[in-house]
């Protein structure tokens, strides 16, 4: 097997590939792509004839449908290429709708009230023909996503970052405070996190890591990135410095 026969290789086959393993069966992956099911079954059998090994376990009865250890190595590298893709589909839509004319960014809803406000200020200012359109999400797993697909050009997200083509600026370290009545236990003195092990809390649901939260701004570090990008994204370091630079809020009797 060599070279010329993996040059056979087609998008479309790594694309069914890609499908296959997010959605477990043919059938779904093939609602993904816009195709028929034997029409992925087709793709992922050229894929393998080229290959030489089977790539996905067909079950029976209906259950899921799996990757083998080839399968899995070859997705690793569909993944890049099929990125890869998405970052050149992206730039020529950027050129298309003039370049830097628009800039996609992600946020959550602390950015957007603590961050982006000030930060529309000093960004508008030195860029006022330049459009900004936040995209909110509930989580930042979702923002990567939309990054790494080309949908956003830059995004607020939390450290540490997914396993994918991203480049990531650490803007600020969060400050976690915790609100309690005055005759707690809890308020005699400093807290460790062990404190509050057994203690119940109503707070934020989607933290992925433990304190201290780290905001950062990602991009696609295999996209082409505009001189606008660029100072949105030193507009926003310096945003955020202010931000780290404030006092704590005093503590005030429940």
């Amino acid at each position: 097997m060599g070279t010329d026969q993996w040059s056979g290789i087609e998008v479309r086959h790594l694309a069914a590939l890609e499908a296959l393993a997010r959605a477990g069966s043919f059938r779904k992956a093939a609602l993904r792509l816009g195709y028929v099911a034997s029409s992925v079954s087709q793709q992922i059998a050229a894929l393998e004839r080229i290959v030489g090994q089977r790539v996905a376990e067909r079950s029976r009865g209906g259950g899921p449908v799996s990757l083998t250890p080839a399968g899995e190595l070859v997705l690793a590298h569909a993944e890049a290429i099929l990125g890869r893709l998405r970052a050149a589909e992206a730039d020529i839509a950027a050129l298309a709708q003039g370049g830097a004319a628009l800039l996609r960014v992600g946020i959550t809803e602390s950015v957007g009230v603590r961050v982006l406000p000030e930060l529309v200020r000093r960004f508008g200012s030195e860029w006022p023909q330049v459009r900004l359109r936040p995209s909110e999400a509930s989580a930042d797993l979702e923002l990567y996503a939309g990054v790494e697909r080309g949908e956003l050009d830059l995004s607020f997200v939390e450290l540490p970052a997914p396993p994918g083509p991203f480049e990531t600026r650490e803007l600020l370290t969060d400050r976690y405070v915790i609100v309690l009545a005055s005759d707690s236990p809890l308020a005699r003195g400093p807290l460790e996190l062990g404190d509050l092990a057994q203690t119940p809390l109503v707070g934020h649901t989607h933290c992925r890591g433990i304190p201290p939260r780290r905001l950062a701004i990602v991009r696609h570090r295999e996209r082409s990135h505009s001189p606008p990008a660029a100072s949105f994204i030193e507009a926003a370091v310096g945003v955020c410095v202010a931000i780290a630079r404030r006092p704590a809020p005093a503590a005030m009797p429940a």
